[in-house]
Order: C-alpha cells, then structure tokens, then sequence
C-alpha cells in the first residue's frame, strides 16, 4: 500500500497530466520539448514536521516543484498560458480529492535558456506547497 506522501505525489501528477503539456515525474529534460510544452514533477522535500500529540500527528508542508518548459516562437504566450492552467488545475480541488489540507503553488520565477542552433526555452521551477498530515513519517 503507498504511504500518503506517495498517494498525493501520484494525484498532483495525475491531475498535471489531464493538462495538455506533457507531464512527467522525476524525468531528465528530454532532447526535444512537446509543442504544448512540458512539466517534470519532482517529488521535492517533505521538510520538518509539526507534530502533535495525542493522537501522535505529523503534519507536513511538502514543497514539491513542477519545472515547466516551453520552447518556440510563442513561448511567451505557452508559457503564461501553461502556468495559468497550472494555476487553474489547483484551485478545482485544492484538497486532491480530500488527499491534502491545502495545496498552494507559488509564482514562477521564469528563465530565458538559449539552445545552440534552436529556438530558446522559457522555464521555471513552480513550487507546489502540500500540507497534509500523516500518523507515522515513514508510512
């Protein structure tokens, strides 16, 4: 049975791959960028817990980040609309289905990236605030 931490990961990224760029999760930068653009999801850090007592509670803000990679003519444009749909994904559920407390993206600090001999990629890393608690840190 996957622990919470990896049920939640799998739902963020089930719900990145209903969007048109690709989704991917914990992948390299492929050679060649999807016209609709491309998200790797990495699983990020759980950070310290809070933890409570009595029930015995751990309660995480996981910050886990989306890279979002677009690359043409109209990569500006394909860049704002990715992260609004990023952005739109989110706030449907911001509890994944009852999953999370709370998920949160925060604003994309985006980066031109020049390419030998191609058109320059736009791409940022979005970091993606899960807060859900757990029972046990491992499970």
């Amino acid at each position: 049975m996957p622990t919470p931490r990896e049920t939640i990961l799998a739902a963020l990224h089930a719900r990145l791959s209903a969007l048109p760029a690709t989704a991917l999760r914990g992948d390299v930068l492929p050679e060649r960028v999807p016209a609709a653009g491309l998200l790797i999801l990495r699983d990020g850090e759980p950070g310290e817990p809070e933890v409570t007592l009595s029930p015995l509670r751990y309660h995480y803000q996981h910050r886990a980040e989306i890279e979002a990679v677009v690359q043409g003519a109209t990569r500006d444009a394909a860049f704002d609309t990715i992260c609004s749909s990023i952005g739109a994904s989110i706030a449907a559920d911001r509890t994944l289905g009852g999953l999370c407390d709370w998920v949160e993206a925060e604003a994309p600090r985006p980066v031109d990236l020049p390419v030998e001999g191609a058109a320059s990629l736009k791409a940022a890393v979005i970091t993606v605030v899960l807060h859900y608690s757990t029972s046990d840190p491992l499970s």
